[in-house]
């Protein structure tokens, strides 16, 4: 698994990525709700999500535009995490 370091905090590149390529190119550069699905999937690759997938999910939260019903879908699987 690779990492990169933003402001000295550790994150998942491979999440990172994903949610740049669904902001980018084709579309209104927000987050969908079928993207924000691949998102928790990704993240939910192993054994569960770790800490550093949690921190990831929270800058890209923080980070990226979403649709409302995405950012809803967004919250609602994070607070189950």
């Amino acid at each position: 698994m690779a990492y990169v370091s933003i402001d000295g905090e550790k994150y998942e590149k491979e999440l990172l990525e994903l949610a740049k390529e669904h902001t980018t190119g084709k579309g209104e550069g927000k987050l969908s709700k079928d993207e924000v699905a691949d998102l928790f999937k990704s993240a939910n690759d192993g054994q569960g999500v770790t800490d550093i997938e949690k921190a990831t999910l929270a800058y890209i939260r923080a980070n990226f535009e979403f649709t409302s019903a995405a950012a809803k879908d967004f919250d609602e699987a994070f607070s189950a995490l």
